[in-house]
């Protein structure tokens, strides 16, 4: 067997409403597809994000941004001037996050969803 890509990831969020918010409106994902009133496909490029509301999940513990390194979490390639745009739309919407890091080759920026889920944004130099 040879994997030809990623299709999609998903998460699981406590607020279908509220996360489909954040990532269409902070992030500028694409609503690509609706299953009903609990699951939204969102187009990221050639990938997809899966949200499923699951009302009776937990959010996730918020330290986690602290110390993101090694902890599962999903990153987004962007552009250098969207990486400086995103930082300060974070800040304006008080999106918690950790960096910017710089890794040589590359910066990235972690940060927290509505729900606790980890994230990243990176730009390559």
């Amino acid at each position: 067997m040879r994997l030809l890509e990623l299709d999609h990831f998903g998460l699981d969020v406590t607020d279908l409403s509220r996360a489909e918010r954040f990532y269409t409106e902070i992030l500028g994902l694409k609503v690509a597809q609706r299953f009903g009133h609990h699951q939204v496909l969102l187009a990221c490029g050639g990938q997809m994000l899966a949200l499923f509301e699951r009302r009776d999940t937990p959010p996730r513990v918020t330290d986690r941004i602290d110390n993101p390194l090694g902890k599962g979490h999903h990153a987004f390639e962007v552009s250098a001037d969207d990486f400086l745009t995103a930082r300060a739309q974070f800040a304006a919407s008080s999106v918690p996050t950790h960096g910017p890091i710089d890794w040589g080759d590359h910066d990235c920026l972690y940060f927290l969803d509505p729900d606790g889920n980890l994230l990243e944004i990176l730009t390559y130099r």
